[in-house]
């Protein structure tokens, strides 16, 4: 494995994160994931809303090293993740054509079709669709590690809420906030961590 060179913009984005916020006392993997999402958000109050388990973090990590497929729920998911390969069926359009048939989400309908691709181990990654969420945790997908960030005000907060209830390990949020963009954090931080 190449050693990531981050860019001098990068560098000096985290030495101020790192005036700003202490996050030395969390365990290094939970605080490699906040610091990723709070340098891709600019937003700070992601050092107290981030919920996870170093346990669940390594398992993850120790997927994506032994190759694990990754699952996004959107492409704007998958573009932010740099590293590898990401599936993400949500505009095939069998997706459009098994939503319309199962009275469910594309997004959902895309969770089944990508289950059905990947198979058991892979990390999901969900930074917009809550109904995606859902159906990963209904699925019974047997994930490495689900990074649920889905953003919005209708759905998120429930989705999130349901994940950290589910047992799987998980990456998620207490409030509204999320996204593609710290979603896609979250899974690079993984990616790029050399600890």
């Amino acid at each position: 494995m190449s050693v990531r060179q981050p860019h001098p913009i990068e560098v000096a984005s985290y030495e101020i994160l790192r005036s700003r916020v202490d996050l030395s006392p969390m365990p290094p993997l939970w605080r490699a994931v906040a610091e990723r999402i709070i340098h891709a958000s600019a937003d700070l109050e992601y050092a107290v809303d981030l919920v996870t388990d170093e346990r669940h973090l390594r398992q993850g990590l120790e997927a994506l090293r032994a190759g694990a497929p990754i699952v996004a729920d959107v492409p704007p998911v998958a573009g932010g993740i740099t590293e590898r390969p990401v599936v993400c069926p949500i505009d095939d359009p069998s997706a459009v054509r098994m939503a319309k048939a199962a009275g469910i989400t594309r997004s959902a309908a895309a969770v089944r079709l990508a289950y059905s691709e990947v198979g058991p181990g892979a990390v999901w990654v969900v930074g917009s669709a809550a109904s995606a969420l859902e159906e990963i945790i209904l699925r019974g997908v047997r994930p490495s590690l689900v990074i649920g960030l889905p953003v919005g005000f209708v759905g998120a907060g429930e989705a999130k809420a349901k994940l950290r209830g589910s047992g799987l390990p998980q990456v998620s949020n207490v409030s509204e906030k999320g996204g593609a963009t710290v979603a896609a954090a979250a899974v690079n931080a993984l990616l790029y961590y050399q600890g």
